[in-house]
């Protein structure tokens, strides 16, 4: 029923820029938390920034005053806009989305992932 669809990586140099949206049905969005993780090939997957209900955000120290997260209600989609990207931040990215099962948990669910690489 949830679904998340993804869209905008690629390959870009040191320094470049890149948006990546997220489109989510089955939920709205705007009621839930929604945002990102990476997965840097050999570590474990890691929390990127995070959107809540009232717009409450949260970022990795690595994505501050880099990476912002965005969330357009209307169109129900997350966005998380990259700007000074390094070859560090080479990593798929996955959109997700934390959706309140009504018995006091949370559940995940994910994109499928878009690979963001960088080159030096």
């Amino acid at each position: 029923q949830v679904q998340l669809v993804e869209s905008g990586g690629g390959l870009v140099q040191a320094g470049g820029s890149l948006r990546l949206s997220c489109t989510a049905s089955g939920t709205d969005i705007s009621k839930n938390i929604g945002g990102w993780y990476r997965q840097i090939p050999g570590k474990e997957r890691e929390l990127v920034a995070t959107i809540s209900h009232v717009r409450n955000l949260n970022y990795a120290d690595f994505a501050k005053g880099r990476f912002t997260v965005s969330r357009d209600d209307a169109k129900n989609t997350v966005f998380l806009q990259m700007d000074g990207l390094q070859p560090a931040d080479t990593a798929v990215y996955y959109c997700y989305a934390a959706i309140s099962t009504g018995w006091g948990t949370r559940q995940k669910y994910w994109g499928q992932g878009t690979q963001v690489t960088v080159s030096s």
